[in-house]
């Protein structure tokens, strides 16, 4: 009878946590990120070389660091994936704090590693991208907001992460972090959307959009050279641009085969931001199409079991972070494809990089908490209680 009534199995009292999370994860989500860092690792042994041996590193250095950094990243996940949604929610809001700190600390302390942009905190050994742990927390803080809003005389929790929201665009935008501002407003419209939007702030936001871009492409050089080398209708074969177009055509349906691509030899970034040109040129579209659809299965599987949550933080939440995800991965392609300006921004779980490895599996770990099967009806049955 209970299943009838909640759709779900309860859990059981005293199950032990192992169990009671296997039970109630979205396994083929799980399956999918582990896919994806294997095609990550798989395109490192082939990416990474050139830029070890130019580095004057051991040829698999590289890679070395990507599975030192993608076990810390996939441990982070399994831990964070095992929270109560309430544990994920504190835990959020202390990250929180501590990650804008040290946002604002950047103009000190920070360096650009002659990129431009003062982005990261040198550790010597290694470096650290306060941005890429800001992302996920600030999900989960708006989400908590947003919900508060719903309360019977709770705070203005949507206008907060407003003003929340706008502030972290600004500080981002002035490092230059044009990529991550973005991931950070859009996440945002997608959380505010979902928890009954004001559609008049929405059209604000979206008039407004142009006229920032405007004074950002007159007052920032980064940003107007970005732009203009994607409004460009020639692409100069000598930039990374270039280099990833070329690979991508000279690949074709097949590719040119394990270890026989160039571009990895010319772009500097062919481990990073540009890593879809190394699968595209040596494994084809039939590797790309994979890719695509391992994303594209990991965000609607997430948005199909958020659909069935009722309590407004979870889906808020879980929402902000399939799409921040899903985003992510259509950015980094569509810039390789040049369908997109430049942004430097990697992709989830396939390329190389500490800080973003790390703040991705904390991230994928709280959309799995978020997503976890509870006993609870779904919204439909709430819907039909009230028609009748």
């Amino acid at each position: 009878m209970t299943e009838m009534v909640y759709g779900t199995l309860p859990a059981q009292g005293g199950e032990p946590v192992l169990p009671k999370w296997w039970r109630t994860l979205d396994k083929w989500s799980l399956a999918a990120i582990l896919i994806l860092f294997g095609i990550g690792v798989l395109l490192g042994l082939a990416a990474s070389p050139p830029l070890a041996e130019k580095n004057g590193f051991a040829a698999f250095h590289y890679v070395e660091k990507q599975v030192i950094f993608g076990g810390l990243s996939l441990i982070a996940m399994l831990v964070t994936s095992m929270m109560s949604p309430r544990v994920v929610r504190r835990l959020a809001v202390i990250g929180f704090i501590v990650t804008v700190i040290a946002l604002l600390g950047l103009p000190l302390f920070g360096t650009d590693f002659g990129k431009g942009a003062m982005r990261w905190y040198s550790l010597g050994f290694a470096s650290v991208q306060p941005s890429e742990f800001l992302k996920p927390a600030f999900v989960v803080v708006a989400a908590w907001l947003m919900a508060a809003n719903e309360e019977i005389n709770g705070p203005p929790g949507r206008i907060w992460s407003f003003f929340l929201m706008l502030s972290l665009v600004v500080i981002l935008a002035l490092q230059p972090d044009f990529g991550q501002a973005s991931l950070i407003l859009f996440a945002w419209g997608v959380m505010y959307f979902v928890s009954g939007a004001s559609m008049v702030l929405i059209a604000a936001i979206i008039v407004a959009i142009y006229p920032v871009a405007r004074f950002a492409y007159a007052n920032s050089e980064h940003f107007a050279r970005r732009i203009d080398g994607f409004l460009d209708r020639s692409v100069d074969p000598t930039t990374q641009l270039g280099y990833a177009t070329n690979a991508i055509r000279e690949g074709g349906l097949y590719g040119v085969g394990v270890g026989e691509g160039q571009v990895k030899w010319s772009l500097p970034d062919a481990h990073t931001d540009f890593i879809i040109a190394v699968a595209a040129e040596e494994y084809g579209l039939v590797l790309v199409l994979v890719i695509i659809a391992l994303y594209a299965s990991i965000v609607l599987r997430s948005f199909l079991r958020l659909m069935r949550e009722r309590d407004p933080f979870t889906r808020i939440a879980g929402t902000g972070l399939a799409a921040m995800f899903g985003v992510q991965a259509i950015i980094n392609m569509g810039v390789a494809v040049r369908l997109l300006p430049a942004k430097g921004m990697t992709l989830p779980f396939v390329s190389y990089g500490g800080s973003s490895l790390v703040a991705g599996g904390i991230a994928v770990g709280m959309l799995l908490a978020f997503t976890r099967s509870r006993p609870q009806g779904e919204i439909g049955d709430i819907l039909r209680g009230h028609v009748r």
